[in-house]
């Protein structure tokens, strides 16, 4: 009997090799603790897009918690990043009218570099992130438009955190 479980320990203990216990940084950013996160950039047309990109990204390093968000003065690492695009597509229309749509689709696309905050020449990741979000139509166009936005850069700030916590 006593056999018989030594070499079922034996066979379980190796399924558990490789596997650490808390974050799994990439391995580029094991030394990052704290991320700075600046205001950002805007290259679209639509007011306080930046603001609302700023929040989500913050509030998703909040949620993730892998990475601290710090000022500028005492992070290892900030994180630049760049609201290169919003775009709306029709995803149905109505059945008499096939230019009037009723359901629309929100894309938004966040370009960001994350450098050292030691040494702004070294680049530690890069990348581009989308995320998306559906709206319906209603009367007011404008109003279901920037209450699908902030969705849409909640899910594109999700991405970042992701890529920079696990590296995908």
């Amino acid at each position: 009997m006593r056999t018989f479980l030594l070499l079922l320990t034996a066979c379980v203990l190796p399924s558990c090799v490789g596997y650490r216990v808390g974050n799994v940084k990439p391995h580029a950013l094991e030394s990052v603790k704290t991320i700075a996160v600046p205001m950002t950039a805007n290259d679209t047309q639509h007011p306080r897009a930046e603001v609302l990109a700023t929040s989500a990204l913050t509030g998703a390093f909040a949620q993730d918690g892998t990475y601290r968000v710090g000022s500028v003065g005492n992070s290892d690492a900030v994180l630049e990043t760049r609201l290169r695009s919003i775009r709306y597509s029709a995803i149905r229309s109505q059945r008499l009218d096939s230019l009037r749509p009723e359901e629309l689709s929100t894309v938004v696309t966040i370009d960001w570099v994350l450098k050292d905050a030691r040494d702004p020449s070294k680049v530690l990741a890069r990348g581009s992130n989308t995320g998306n979000s559906q709206l319906f139509v209603d009367a007011d166009l404008q109003t279901a438009r920037n209450n699908a936005l902030p969705d849409a850069l909640e899910r594109a700030g999700t991405a970042i955190v992701s890529r920079l916590a696990n590296g995908f």
